[in-house]
């Protein structure tokens, strides 16, 4: 639901500076416009220190310390599809794919700026100060699953196995389980397995 009050925290945060990043998921997109804000990572000083937002009409874009890069992703079908963004702060280069296919890369953005560490990672709200202000219309409609981050880029092998099952592959910065995961405001939590 599109609310400024439902919410998931990852009760991890990052414990060290992140140079390189792979962050992966699974989607579902629910009623638009705009998908809203799948994840975003806030630290003292930088609200948007990582986040992934769809927002109205806009297209996907990734936001890393507050510049963004537009990403070729769109999921406007109500079905399930396997997200992953790459980065690293050598030359700003980042990488999306979908689906295990790799719809787009560049580079410069946020070039040589690590990830800071000791930030809150929300799932489904864009913070506008570290934990917090969330703003309604930017809210994530739909469902989400599997969310795993690593401190390094997987290679297109990787991120292609990951999405069509063949293997499954967990994050050392942060990983998805029941125990990760708070939940706020009454989201829902259903059993999901994307490979059966």
């Amino acid at each position: 639901m599109r609310t400024n009050y439902m919410y998931g925290r990852m009760r991890r945060s990052v414990v060290t500076e992140i140079f390189a990043l792979t962050i992966c998921l699974w989607l579902k997109a629910g009623a638009g416009p705009g998908l809203g804000t799948p994840f975003s990572y806030s630290v003292p000083g930088q609200a948007n220190e990582l986040v992934l937002i769809e927002w109205g009409s806009n297209p996907m874009e990734l936001l890393i310390n507050d510049k963004a890069a537009t990403l070729p992703i769109t999921m406007t079908d109500e079905k399930w599809h396997h997200v992953c963004v790459t980065w690293s702060t050598r030359d700003g280069v980042w990488e999306a794919y979908q689906d295990g296919a790799k719809k787009g890369t560049g580079q410069n953005l946020s070039a040589w700026h690590p990830i800071k560490p000791g930030g809150i990672f929300i799932l489904g709200q864009e913070q506008d100060t570290m934990g917090g202000r969330f703003d309604v219309t930017q809210s994530f409609v739909g469902e989400l699953s599997d969310l795993q981050f690593w401190s390094r880029v997987l290679t297109s092998s990787e991120i292609y196995s990951q999405a069509t099952c063949g293997g499954h592959l967990v994050g050392d910065v942060m990983s998805w389980s029941e125990e990760s995961v708070e939940l706020h405001g009454g989201l829902t939590e259903l059993s999901f397995d994307p490979c059966h």
